[in-house]
């Protein structure tokens, strides 16, 4: 029987892949549990700068596997617990490449993520609320502070489903791409991230995650203590690289266009 997560390594980006096409990648335990674990090494592993999270088969991921669940399975610890693999975000990004569905804890898990790219045919949806089955993997918080009470509710209430391009109107999604290029487009933006200077980026990711909840002035105090290593280790070797002429009139590491960001 073939692993229910795979991971793909390319440089410094890792690709997890839920491996369950035939039920649309649905997370039975052994599976959420296989995720939990592939995440956590990505995040220890000092190599790795940038994860994808992609499902097999054309579809991303439908959720938690109802056959299991109607078969009496005790579900606890599921996929939002300290165990499991949403608790909270990584030290590291991940990528969601979104193909097919997303529903239910499918959804959770893009939402999860830092970033989403998803396919024109692909589709969003709390389909779970036909079933009876709660949320329990944080999409009821991530969501409405993603895209808003009113949307969020829209979602969470009615099992509307959301297109990619409706989607991406929300804010629910970064990038609209065309059909079988998630994966691959999630890829190369993985890529084009890890060239960057990594504490800087990572500082600035962690800045943005803790200002939720705070005052303006506690979080921008925060956000200069997030900056401290970033300033004393990379900012002055930057600034001395674009000094000497790196990133005029060309591509910054990875972009592949033109980078008018010099003064």
């Amino acid at each position: 029987m073939a692993p229910k997560i795979l991971v793909e390594r390319t440089g410094f980006v890792t690709t997890v892949i839920i491996n369950r096409p035939e039920v649309r990648n649905a997370l039975d335990r052994e599976a959420a549990a296989g995720l939990a674990r592939a995440l956590r090494e990505f995040d220890a592993d000092e190599d790795a700068r940038v994860a994808v999270l992609c499902g097999a088969g054309g579809a991303f991921c439908s959720g938690a596997d109802l056959k299991e669940l109607a078969g009496g399975t005790d579900y606890e610890p599921w996929a939002g617990s300290p165990e499991g693999p949403l608790h909270a975000p990584l030290s590291k990004p991940v990528i969601a490449a979104v193909a097919g569905h997303a529903c239910a804890g499918g959804l959770g898990v893009a939402l999860w993520c830092d970033l989403r790219i998803a396919e024109e045919s692909a589709s969003f949806a709390v389909l779970s609320r036909r079933w009876g089955v709660p949320m329990s993997d944080g999409t009821t918080v991530r969501l409405p502070r993603l895209i808003g009470m009113s949307r969020a509710l829209d979602m969470l209430l009615t099992a509307r489903i959301v297109s990619a391009p409706e989607a991406e109107h929300y804010g629910l999604v970064n990038r609209v791409v065309p059909q079988g290029r998630a994966r691959a487009e999630a890829e190369a933006l993985a890529h084009q991230m890890a060239q960057f200077p990594q504490i800087a980026l990572r500082s600035d990711r962690q800045s943005a995650y803790a200002q939720a909840g705070v005052t303006e002035r506690e979080a921008v105090a925060a956000e200069m203590a997030y900056a401290a290593a970033a300033r004393r280790l990379e900012a002055r070797a930057g600034a001395q690289r674009f000094e000497e002429g790196a990133g005029r009139h060309g591509a910054l590491p990875g972009a592949g266009k033109e980078a008018p960001c010099e003064p």
